[in-house]
């Protein structure tokens, strides 16, 4: 019927604006990366110029704090898992993108694993190229494999 949405319709609603904070959360931290302003001043920022607003702001700015609040876990859980890649000589975008991915996919429930995998893997191909796609999607993959590997054990799920 030509005036009736589709059920996906507002999951897919749902999903352009978790992409759009997701994008708004790189940029401000790769802006950060070079030290003048914290990621969250840059949000602030861009939100009190009208840049950023709404579900977008509200899914950066909840990104940004979870990415500030782990990172020494993340940064050694991404020397763990990516050992021939150090953080000190990778690209600013490349170590931003990782941080950001591995932080949703380890330690957000906004948004199914999957997903934020599927989606940092995107914006690693967008940015910054093919190899660096292949590395997010190899790290965030084996990082969500030993999560969901360590529930089902830890849940008694899993046979041996």
């Amino acid at each position: 019927m030509p005036g009736k949405k589709s059920p996906a319709a507002p999951r897919d609603a749902a999903l352009r604006l978790r992409s759009a904070g997701r994008r708004d959360a790189l940029t401000a931290l790769y802006e950060a990366e070079f030290g003048l302003r914290s990621a969250a001043e840059i949000l602030g920022r861009r939100a009190a110029s009208g840049e950023v607003e709404g579900e977008p702001l509200a899914v950066a700015s909840a990104l940004i704090t979870l990415i500030e609040e782990q990172r020494p876990h993340l940064d050694a859980t991404l020397e763990r898992l990516a050992p021939a890649f150090p953080l000190a000589s990778m690209t600013h975008i490349d170590r931003t993108i990782l941080r950001a991915g591995l932080a949703e996919v380890l330690h957000s429930r906004a948004a199914a694993p999957a997903e934020a995998l599927a989606a940092w893997t995107a914006l690693a191909r967008t940015y910054s190229g093919e190899p660096a796609r292949k590395l997010v999607s190899g790290v965030l993959g084996t990082a969500h494999r030993e999560v969901s590997t360590a529930t089902a054990d830890k849940d008694g799920g899993s046979e041996r």
